[in-house]
């Protein structure tokens, strides 16, 4: 039986109904082994955090970024609450160990245990706002999630680095970038890809990612900052 209260103390969070907090982790999937429970998975939930998510960090990259444009506030946006973003930074409050699951979806690694987890933090967002009120629920936000936004923006997280650096190699190389997987490190359940980045079939930049896809962003990053581009 997993112990809500602690992820509750870990997030420093009294919850009055602690149920609904247990309804954030709950996957639609586990109600189908679990039917004499009494129990409500967290899909409606999901669907009241991600806009309380979306009002949130509209009002802060609004208030941050005061000189920046709304397209350049949406691409901040979107790199911000992605899954991705949503989904490391779950993992990283332990969510992973909470998650109520069927045997099957139990199984998924990697980039498919990620959006898993991506939606139960929004799950628990609209949780919070529930019982606890909206400033409640920015409070948490603001803990967890805005506190992302100055690397996403130094390291320029919020834009398509593979776009942008295929549009580079095609001008100035006449070429189209290829990509890779050099290796995969750890277990399954918590695997790294690395991956390369090639021009002209010559290595140009490496990076890495919880999945292909973002080992690929990555690796474009880098290889637009290798060549100046």
């Amino acid at each position: 039986m997993k112990d809500f209260s602690e992820f509750a103390k870990k997030i420093n969070v009294v919850f009055n109904d602690e149920a609904i907090l247990r309804q954030a982790f709950t996957h639609r999937s586990y109600l189908n082994e679990h039917r004499d429970e009494d129990l409500t998975h967290n899909e409606r939930l999901e669907f009241l955090g991600d806009a309380v998510l979306e009002l949130a960090s509209t009002r802060f990259l609004y208030d941050k970024f005061p000189n920046n444009t709304e397209g350049e506030l949406t691409a901040f946006r979107a790199a911000l609450v992605n899954a991705t973003t949503l989904g490391d930074i779950g993992w990283a409050l332990g969510m992973n160990d909470y998650l109520l699951l069927s045997r099957g979806e139990a199984k998924d690694t990697g980039h498919a245990r990620l959006i898993l987890i991506a939606n139960a933090i929004e799950a628990l967002i609209g949780a919070i706002y529930l019982d606890l009120g909206y400033d409640a629920a920015d409070r948490f936000i603001a803990e967890n999630i805005f506190t992302k936004i100055d690397e996403i923006v130094k390291e320029r997280l919020w834009q398509d680095a593979k776009s942008a650096f295929q549009e580079r190699a095609q001008e100035l190389e006449g070429a189209t970038p290829s990509y890779s997987v050099i290796r995969e490190v750890g277990p399954d359940h918590e695997k790294v890809f690395i991956v390369g980045a090639y021009v002209r079939g010559m290595l140009v930049s490496q990076g890495e990612g919880r999945s292909k896809q973002d080992a690929e962003q990555s690796a474009a990053r880098a290889g637009l900052d290798i060549k100046g581009w």
